[in-house]
């Protein structure tokens, strides 16, 4: 079972709201996960982004792959460093 940490969308029509998942890469996007790392609100001003970084840190340790959008906001928030290309 490959475990890839990615965005499932939440919220209403027009007003997105993400959750940053470790879920199995197989699973649908908004369906089934392991565990919730934390949320993504891109509809504030300026967009908000809360993690659990332990949470984030163990699953990477784990081998856990990130999608490109996870990737971004995990690089932005500084839990990646210039190393984490080959993930």
């Amino acid at each position: 079972m490959a475990v890839k940490i990615r965005l499932a969308r939440l919220g209403a029509k027009k007003k997105p709201f993400y959750r940053i998942v470790a879920a199995d890469s197989e699973a649908p996007r908004d369906g089934r996960f392991l565990e919730i790392l934390g949320y993504y609100d891109p509809m504030k001003e300026p967009a908000v982004v809360k993690l659990h970084e332990d949470k984030v840190k163990t699953w990477l340790g784990r081998g856990a792959r990130m999608s490109e959008s996870a990737r971004a906001l995990l690089k932005k928030e500084g839990l990646l460093g210039a190393d984490s290309s080959a993930n």
